[in-house]
């Protein structure tokens, strides 16, 4: 039995019994065996695998500080930091996690080496020898066959861990020598690649599961058998020393961009989040949000919603999330009156949510700045409207659901205020928190110039005073303790104490967002020093709470401040061993992908099934990021959807009339991949929650789907409106964008949910739906009313370019071949540059062409320029022109939609006073 399956059984056992999910330590052993590894021996073994992890955690910050440059040894470029990060994961993988020998995973143990084998000899040409290949192949089957114990580690297992590790360092120890024969692989660089990918899939079979392995096995039969492919997908096929060279000796492959990404700054991220737990961060976030929610109607499922959000700001798993605050809200979910199933689709949607919640979004947000090309600062800005909005729904889905069954919170710890004292308080916090934010701001923009270098130093004078005042404050208050969800409850915890208790836990996230978001420091630099100052804290944390609460026994407090420390470093290190092993096998399909050209292959086969209709299109599309989602953990997912079908969106986009910023499009691939972890039958958080629960997994995941339809729909809709995605928006558009985006997700889901006011009749749910599109999307009428381009003849493009604002853009529809070869007819956006003429202002564009008659002929591109940047190429004919032309605001459709709203509030309202009595 699969440990997904020993622990669906427990929990529908404790069940049945009357005791809800998986006890505390089945739990552990859950989120263990699917994020951290099954294995924690005991003994010397034990210690040598929390050294390996501890050495990891220390490599990874000594390469992420400025100390290897400021005392000159120590550094690393970034193909050797990427073979040391990959050398641990590997070395980790098949020590911590015992391979399941289920009959599938039996299958793919054995089958796998034996088709990777037969590609390698198929692949190998003629002076490259064939007879050694079979043998790392079998001995690796030997290995699988002999067993793979969970309480200890094997003799065998540890050839496999060493081989594997020695075979990621092989491009540090003869990186001089690899880099003078790029290209022509010898004899060694076969062998080593070859047992490479051999013991990285099997390591991703051990800790991710089948998904991954399939999916990676799949593109590198695709590289061999290209020429046996049918013709839309056929391609040439590669022999063994080009995939060699490709997936294991160069950086296209293995160790490519996503590994790179997660040697940089994702390890970081998840070791800033471990080290943020371990202080208990986790559980203040829990108890603030149950503080302040728990009494309204479905209390702790909205508390479960609000602590899974900040929990998400620093958790790299949807899976870790769910249990981290499922076990203490899924339990008083049910209390309140949740079914098992709406219990845990309640937190499994506000956990997958948390992957899509910036600055992190699941190490997500750190790919894509190297994907897309743009600062990490665009990408979180990027982000934060969609992710805000669907947070906001579902909590209000909670209150739906609540108001459906007519749920009370539970009891309040105090009487609440009087509305106009809340009012007054709660805009002087905002007011002051407001004013503090400013103040900062100004005090570190004197401070620079002031103190000059020594500017550092009196900073974090000032934050370790700051840390130091806080931590005074929380000692005054009782620390927090995790209270068991399955006790009676008679209050909640006061929500002024619980603040205060855990303030400190606040400095090092502004830390990060501070050096992210305002310095604009590198995202690895920034978690580096949000790290070193949650280590400050971790190790001040107990001694100082001792001498602020005269306690004394300061020496039992500094040991525990060290081995939380300890803790924080090995357990940073033991979560990334997926994400370092994902991030790796998904190099194997990103490089398979450049050495095929599968992905105009892809666009392709989705062009046909569409039709060439835009909608199709994206459906099509959202589709298979879905597919290819199933199974996959969050960073390893979005690497394989914007790898194999982002470009898809862009060229079939730009074909079709569409035209869509590139971070549009890796969000939207993103938001469809993160969906399989909720939808069935794979949805591993769906399971996990179930698990929690008691409940059916297949049923919680179907009611999470329906919870999560908001998140699905906001990719539709900021595909085609970007003002969600605030690019090329102002402050003042910014908060009506958000404001109006708000209330149209909250109109969206109580058309999905069925509920407004009061239960809704079928024609105000279809109201309910126009008006969320309308407020959603107001360009869409005025579009159809007044057109924003008007269709020019080719020849009169001079004219156009005259007629048309500097800065604004001419849409141009052209025809011909692209660099390649190929035929393609796209339409995009060129920016009108300066110029005395319309000849001029094209030119300044970058554009040059012939006229001859009716034609428009492009005769030049001018390299790096708009018209360059914009894809257009020589011998390219423009087919059509199209200006702008002025168009009344959009927002002006707005007020149809209001008056609609208007309308069905009335009716709403009528209902319900008629209803209450007879509920009376």
């Amino acid at each position: 039995m699969t440990d997904d399956k020993q622990f669906e059984a427990a929990a529908v056992e404790n069940a049945a019994a009357g005791k809800g999910g998986l006890s505390q330590e089945e739990l552990d052993e859950l989120v263990a065996s699917s994020d951290t590894g099954g294995r924690s021996p005991a003994g010397a073994v034990g210690k040598f695998m929390v050294a390996v992890a501890l050495i990891w955690s220390l490599f990874q910050l000594w390469i992420a500080s400025p100390f290897p440059f400021m005392f000159g040894f120590g550094v690393f470029n970034d193909t050797e930091a990427r073979s040391f990060h990959l050398a641990f994961a590997l070395l980790l993988a098949f020590t911590a996690y015992p391979a399941a020998r289920t009959p599938v995973q039996l299958f793919l143990g054995v089958g796998v080496p034996i088709i990777l084998t037969i590609l390698f000899i198929y692949g190998a040409k003629e002076g490259v020898p064939i007879w050694w290949i079979p043998i790392p192949g079998i001995a690796l089957i030997a290995a699988i066959l002999l067993g793979s114990p969970k309480d200890h580690i094997p003799l065998w297992e540890w050839g496999l861990a060493v081989v594997g590790a020695l075979s990621a360092l092989y491009l540090y120890v003869y990186y001089d020598d690899i880099s003078g024969r790029v290209g022509a692989p010898i004899l060694q660089d076969y062998v080593v690649a070859v047992i490479g990918l051999l013991l990285l899939l099997e390591a991703t079979r051990r800790a991710l599961g089948p998904a991954l392995m399939i999916v990676a096995t799949v593109f590198l039969v695709y590289t061999f058998l290209g020429a046996l492919m049918p013709g839309i997908i056929a391609h040439k096929g590669n022999n063994l020393s080009e995939v060699v060279n490709h997936q294991w000796i160069t950086t296209e492959g293995v160790f490519g961009i996503a590994l790179g990404v997660s040697t940089s700054f994702v390890f970081l991220f998840v070791l800033f989040g471990s080290l943020l737990d371990k202080a208990g961060a986790g559980n203040y976030f829990i108890q603030v949000a149950f503080s302040l929610m728990g009494h309204m109607r479905g209390g702790p499922a909205k508390a479960a919603v609000v602590s899974s959000a900040m929990t998400g700001l620093i958790s790299g798993s949807s899976i870790a999330n769910v249990v981290t605050t499922g076990t203490f809200t899924i339990p008083l979910m049910k209390r309140v009156g949740f079914s098992s199933e709406k219990a845990g689709a309640v937190e499994v949607a506000s956990s997958v949510n948390g992957q899509i919640m910036p600055p992190v979004m699941g190490a997500a947000a750190f790919l894509m700045v190297e994907y897309v090309g743009i600062p990490y600062f665009e990408v979180v800005k990027a982000a934060f409207v969609p992710a805000v909005i669907s947070y906001i729904a579902l909590v209000y889905i909670v209150h739906l659901e609540a108001m459906k069954a007519g749920m009370e919170g539970l009891p309040r710890a105090v009487a609440p205020k009087p509305l106009v004292a809340w009012l007054i308080s709660t805009s002087f916090t905002i007011a002051a928190i407001c004013a503090l934010s400013f103040a900062v701001y100004f005090l570190m923009g004197w401070m620079r110039p002031a103190f000059g270098e020594s500017a550092s130093y009196v900073v974090f004078v000032l934050l370790v005073a700051v840390y130091i005042g806080l931590l005074w404050i929380a000692s005054r208050e009782e620390p927090l303790r995790m209270e068991d969800p399955n006790a009676p409850v008679t209050s909640l915890p006061l929500p002024g104490p619980t603040i205060r208790s855990g303030l400190h836990f606040l400095l090092p996230v502004v830390v990060l967002i501070w050096a992210l978001m305002i310095d604009r420091l590198s995202p690895g630099l920034s978690a580096f020093w949000a790290a070193s100052f949650m280590i400050f804290i971790l190790i001040t944390q107990r001694p100082l709470t001792a001498i602020l609460r005269g306690e004394g026994q300061m020496a039992a407090a500094i040991s525990a401040g060290f081995k939380d420390l300890l803790d924080g470093l090995v357990a940073g290190a033991r979560n990334m061993i997926g994400i370092g092993i994902a991030t790796a096998t998904a190099g194997i399909i990103v490089g398979s992908v450049s050495q095929t050209g599968v992905g105009s292959a892809l666009a392709d086969v989705v062009e046909v099934l569409s039709g060439g209709n835009i909608m199709a299109i994206l459906i099509l599309t959202a589709i298979l990021s879905l597919i290819l989602g199933m199974g996959l953990p969050t960073t390893a997912n979005y690497i394989v959807v914007s790898a194999l079908l982002a470009p898809v969106i862009v060229t079939l986009g730009q074909q079709n009339g569409l035209i869509v910023p590139l971070i549009a499009v890796h969000l939207f691939v993103f938001y469809f991949g993160i969906m399989a972890d909720v939808t069935p039958p794979v949805g591993l958080a769906s399971f996990a929650a179930a698990a929690v629960s008691g409940g059916d997994p297949i049923r919680t995941g179907v009611v999470a789907f329906f919870y999560s339809l908001r998140t699905a729909a906001l990719p539709f809709l900021f595909i085609f409106n970007t003002d969600l995605l605030l690019i090329n928006v102002g402050w003042g558009q910014g908060m009506l964008v958000f404001v109006v985006a708000t209330v149209a997700m909250l109109l969206f889901a109580a058309a999905t949910q069925g509920w407004f006011l009061t239960r809704n009749k079928a024609y105000e749910t279809i109201a309910l739906l126009l008006i969320a599109f309308t407020l959603f999307r107001p360009g869409f009428w005025m579009d159809m009313v007044a057109p924003p381009f008007q269709d020019v003849e080719p020849a009169l493009i001079e004219q156009a370019a005259m007629e048309t604002a500097v800065g604004q853009n001419l849409r141009l529809e052209v025809s011909g071949l692209n660099a390649v070869g190929d035929p393609v007819t796209f339409t995009a956006l060129l920016p009108v540059g300066e110029g005395d003429t319309g000849a001029d202002r094209l030119f300044a564009s970058g554009l040059e062409y012939m006229i001859n008659g009716d034609e428009v002929v492009i005769d030049n591109v001018t390299f790096g320029s708009p018209a360059a940047e914009a894809g257009f190429d020589w011998d390219q004919k423009i087919e059509v022109v199209r200006k702008p032309v002025s168009q009344p605001s959009k927002y002006w459709m707005f007020i149809p939609a209001l008056v609609l709203l208007a309308f069905v509030v009335m009716l709403q309202r009528g209902r319900a006073a008629r209803l209450q009595p007879e509920a009376a």
